[in-house]
């Protein structure tokens, strides 16, 4: 996380850091929400990856025959329809699918085992016949890039006209809610495409060579809740970002967030004090450890643009610069940055989804890309943010 400042709608200027700046902007400066033709997704992806939406069968119809039983990610996509998100869909039982259960017994009033015990599956019974997967034909505007690497220099960075996808594999594991190795899984491991360019690796390493291209025919998790109705959303640049990471425009309003340090989550209520939503989350470290106790939200930026100063960061290299980056899924808060009253700390997307409750923040919270992009749909100016050990 590096320090940000943003500027908000309605004349709200807010100075937000990842998690260390002068709130005066004598350590940084403040950048706006991203323009949108600098952003990664352009308007006119947006009618194409529509074509990706779910369609899901009706309570009592036969589900469509998965090409084999995938119980845990039939499990996950479920989940995740209803706002208790595993995380990263892969089929496998890790912390962020047990947070998403407890999540979900905790809301229906079942006891809270983190398994996918009796009662809990009773309890999901209905949505039984939603398949694990479904295949999807790749859009020709989706696939239409730029892809280029990200270069680990926040210099180099400042040189692109955004911090985008380094792969169509990259962009459609992040549409579908996994990784590109979950679905190269899934599709048998094709053969490259001819003249692909290289697709990240979950880990440091030697790139992957992108395997999917326009066109072709995949097999992908069956994420739903992304639908997107005309209207809601007026930014067509954010509406498009929300349609690149399979988020609906149809989310639950929250009127307080409780992000817990000991079991690594972020809980939403409504205004009833009813729970609707459930993340895990990677926050703080023994350097920028979470702040405590009670804060409200102040406002959120979509798409927004960073301002790196090194003199903010306890690992930056000694010869780092400060450094404008541009905006984009890829960029050190992702797609959204949240604002909190606490000063320089936000709720945030990331470039490493896969990271998620695995690794430390400098100070923040930090969700998945399509994570934070539908939480901030959810919240306002004003709703509550408890921070509990």
């Amino acid at each position: 996380m590096r320090a940000i400042s943003l500027a908000l709608p309605l004349t709200l200027a807010l100075l937000a850091t990842a998690c260390n700046v002068d709130p005066a902007g004598k350590k940084n400066e403040a950048p706006a929400s991203g323009n949108p033709a600098q952003q990664g997704s352009g308007t006119q992806a947006i009618a194409s990856a529509d074509a990706m939406a779910s369609h899901d069968p009706q309570p009592g119809q036969p589900a469509p025959a998965d090409p084999a039983p995938n119980p845990m990610m039939q499990l996950q996509v479920v989940l995740e329809r209803l706002g208790f998100a595993p995380g990263v869909i892969d089929g496998k039982d890790g912390l962020s699918t047990r947070n998403a259960l407890s999540g979900f017994q905790q809301a229906h009033d079942l006891p809270q085992t983190g398994k996918f015990d009796d009662a809990t599956r009773k309890a999901l019974a209905q949505w039984a016949n939603i398949p694990a997967t479904r295949t999807v034909t790749v859009p020709d505007d989706f696939a239409a890039g730029p892809f280029a690497p990200v270069p680990h220099d926040p210099a180099e960075q400042a040189k692109l006209p955004t911090l985008g996808y380094a792969s169509l594999d990259e962009k459609l594991a992040e549409r579908f809610h996994t990784t590109p190795d979950v679905l190269h899984q899934l599709n048998g491991q094709p053969t490259p495409a001819p003249g692909a360019g290289p697709s990240p690796s979950p880990s440091p390493g030697t790139p992957q060579l992108a395997v999917f291209r326009a066109g072709q025919q995949i097999r992908v998790p069956n994420v739903g809740a992304d639908a997107i109705s005309g209207g809601v959303v007026d930014d067509q640049a954010w509406l498009a970002t929300m349609r690149d990471l399979g988020v609906g425009t149809s989310q639950p309003k929250v009127d307080k967030v409780v992000v817990s340090k000991s079991k690594g989550t972020l809980l939403a209520y409504d205004e009833n004090g009813k729970l609707v939503a459930a993340f895990t989350a990677t926050m703080g470290s023994s350097h920028d450890p979470l702040p405590i106790g009670t804060w409200k939200i102040q406002g959120v930026s979509r798409n927004p643009q960073f301002h790196y100063n090194p003199d903010l960061f306890w690992d930056a290299k000694a010869t780092d610069k400060k450094q404008t980056l541009p905006p984009g899924p890829n960029g050190p808060v992702g797609v959204v940055w949240i604002d909190l009253s606490k000063p320089h700390y936000g709720i945030h997307g990331t470039p490493e989804p896969q990271t998620i409750g695995r690794t430390e923040s400098h100070g923040c919270v930090r969700l998945t890309n399509w994570d934070a992009a539908r939480l901030a749909q959810m919240v306002h100016a004003g709703t509550v943010a408890l921070f509990v050990a």
